[in-house]
């Protein structure tokens, strides 16, 4: 399958949702809908937040998962967290 692309490959603005379809059916939905913040991330970053998810938010876990210490995982939490907030931010402008 294909990646959802998020960032315009012209001018490097952020892109959004102009219409879904159902391939069983084939409904159609159009509109001008944003992305989820967290859709924005890359596909690591997404990664990270699933296996911290399925760690039950265990950075403990996460740091024996991943060969990292603890104030790594931490860190790279911590960037994913400004990242968020940062989109989120900017959905709301």
């Amino acid at each position: 399958m294909k990646k959802l692309p998020v960032v315009c490959p012209s001018c490097g603005d952020g892109l959004r949702v102009k219409a879904m379809h159902c391939p069983t059916c084939q409904t159609r939905v159009e509109g001008d809908y944003q992305l989820p913040a967290i859709m924005k991330l890359s596909e690591e970053e997404q990664e990270f937040i699933t296996d911290f998810v399925l760690c039950s938010g265990s950075l403990k876990e996460m740091a024996q998962r991943m060969g990292l210490s603890y104030p790594s995982v931490r860190n790279r939490l911590d960037d994913i967290i400004e990242l968020l907030k940062a989109n989120m931010k900017n959905d709301n402008k």
